[in-house]
């Protein structure tokens, strides 16, 4: 009995490395245990489901594998792709879940989460993730022409990248009081999320008694996993691409 989470693969045409390392570990550590949980940032744009490239559809068809072997696959969105539809998780035999969600893995409670939202200290942030997560702004975005939407993501990385380079490395990081509150407002002891890069394992307090958050790792240089049976600790583990 196994479940495992990654995020942040951030997966793009210009790292066959990341998608060959990502298919290898499909078939290495995902077929027929319980569930494969997938944080966000899977992908590192996306424009819509009605774009369909290579890269799109292979890693689709790898997760219908992985699925067909016994394994529930769960996904939420990140800050990168969050316009993943359910015509997608379909054709990648996905759930998609809701972030923040509460699951129960082998009689413990976790509350999963991407992890940009917990980072409030970047307000300008905070501001475009509330704009990106409009649902009528996501509509009149999909509405337009696909050559349009690529213009635009392309843009926005941009953009993004350059303002970033400006941020102090605190202001990018998880606000500590966020991740107690989300905990308390859940009535858990345990969190796990990805977004920030810092894989890490975290001892705090939440709801008067000792607490554990979970840092997922990126891909760009590492396979990073988290695994949780029933009779182990949460461990998190790597190896390099």
């Amino acid at each position: 009995m196994t479940t495992r989470f990654i995020s942040d693969l951030h997966l793009e045409e210009s790292r066959p490395d990341i998608t060959d390392a990502f298919l290898a570990f499909l078939k290495d550590k995902a077929m027929a245990i319980d569930a494969l949980y997938i944080l966000g940032d899977f992908f590192e744009a996306w424009i819509g489901d009605d774009e369909r490239t290579p890269l799109q559809e292979t890693v689709a068809g790898a997760l219908r594998e992985v699925k067909a072997s016994g394994t529930t696959i769960y996904f939420m969105h990140g800050n990168r792709d969050f316009l993943i539809g359910e015509d997608y998780c379909q054709r990648a035999g996905a759930t998609l879940l809701e972030d923040p969600s509460v699951v129960e893995l082998y009689g413990t409670p976790y509350l999963l989460m991407h992890g940009d939202s917990l980072c409030t200290a970047d307000v300008e942030y905070q501001k475009f993730r509330a704009n990106m997560r409009n649902p009528q702004w996501q509509q009149m975005i999909l509405q337009r022409p696909l050559e349009d939407r690529k213009t635009m993501a392309r843009q926005l990385r941009e953009i993004s990248m350059a303002k970033n380079k400006g941020k102090e490395e605190s202001i990018m990081d998880v606000t500590p009081e966020e991740v107690v509150r989300e905990l308390e407002a859940h009535g858990v002891q345990n969190i796990i999320h990805g977004h920030t890069h810092r894989p890490a394992e975290h001892d705090l307090t939440a709801n008067g008694k000792p607490a554990k958050r979970i840092v997922l790792g990126d891909w760009h240089e590492n396979v990073w996993w988290l695994e949780v049976t029933p009779d182990e600790k949460p461990e998190l583990n790597k190896y390099p691409l």
